[in-house]
């Protein structure tokens, strides 16, 4: 019997076939049968960099290709031991396993809705006590053993360094513009990363489109889910608000100070060094995009250095 899911070896190659369903989906209903869950509808999220499908209401089954195994074990690892322990719900982890070289996670599909989606309907208080909580999951999460999970543990030190040879070619890469280019060397000289004395749990990616909101008690909102694991790694707690700033405060200053101050910073530790750690963290990033974030967050007039964007994107 030949391959039911394609030979895809290179990031390429599945970019080439990522989105062509027609070839997907015999896999899919295959790793369905598997599992006994023929007969339910599937059907292919919009969003994601890795195919995922909805199978039926009730589970969600993520597809790794050949060359992203150790997403998959990431994945696999962090959701299994995050079970109960967040105070934001995780997706339960049903089945792993692979077919045709490709991994595969079966997961719980969790309720409500996108946050991104929801958020010009949050009240700015209900918005502030949504901040809190991302807050407490972030400083519970980082707190967290993380024992035996795979990949995502890069030597931290060299992780940095490499990261810093590599920053200016990749955001030049990306369409970030000479003015912004030129300054980065010279910025992340001037900031001071220590390693962590004990590395963290990171999600990585924590931003509206990965948080989701439902029905709270007294009727107001609650954020029923925190998804989408697999760029998960171990390292210094403070890269884990490279996104935060752009992609869940977004710039408005109360609502950073009350998720940091939930996480446990301290009013005092709130300044400028911290501002300026974040923006290091986030020209280091993995997937660093520094156009995209001024787009996120646009810089208003006169503000055109690198300081100026640590004082807007992680405003307190």
């Amino acid at each position: 019997m030949g391959e039911i899911l394609p030979a895809a070896s290179t990031p390429q190659e599945v970019n080439a076939i990522q989105r062509d369903d027609a070839r997907l989906l015999p896999g899919v209903r295959a790793i369905c049968a598997r599992h006994g869950l023929l007969g339910r509808d599937i059907a292919r999220f919009a969003t994601g960099s890795l195919p995922v499908y909805a199978v039926g209401d009730t589970l969600v089954l993520k597809l790794y290709p050949p060359h992203a195994q150790g997403p998959f074990e990431t994945e696999s690892d962090v959701l299994a031991l995050l079970a109960g322990r967040l105070p934001i719900p995780t997706p339960r982890l049903e089945a792993t396993g692979a077919l045709d070289g490709w991994g595969y996670v079966l997961m719980e599909r969790l309720g409500g809705r996108s946050l991104a989606e929801a958020w010009p309907e949050v009240p700015p208080a209900a918005r502030e006590r949504l901040a809190e909580v991302v807050g407490e999951c972030l400083a519970a999460l980082h707190a967290i053993d993380p024992g035996e999970v795979r990949a995502g543990r890069p030597d931290w030190a060299e992780f940095v360094r490499g990261q810093r040879e590599r920053c200016v070619e990749q955001q030049r890469a990306r369409g970030l513009g000479a003015a912004w280019l030129e300054q980065i060397p010279e910025f992340l000289g001037s900031v001071a990363l220590e390693p962590p004395a004990r590395g963290a749990l990171l999600h990585t990616e924590v931003m509206r489109e990965h948080l989701l909101v439902g029905p709270g008690a007294g009727g107001g909102l609650a954020l029923s889910g925190l998804f989408d694991f697999e760029p998960a790694m171990v390292g210094a707690p403070e890269y884990e608000f490279a996104s935060v700033g752009v992609f869940v405060s977004c710039g408005d200053a109360p609502l950073l100070r009350r998720l940091l101050c939930a996480y446990g910073y301290r009013e005092g530790e709130l300044d400028r060094s911290l501002q300026r750690r974040f923006m290091a963290y986030a020209l280091l990033h993995r997937y660093s995009n520094l156009r995209w974030y001024l787009e996120r967050v646009p810089p208003r007039a006169g503000e055109d250095t690198l300081d100026d964007l640590a004082a807007r994107f992680w405003a307190v």
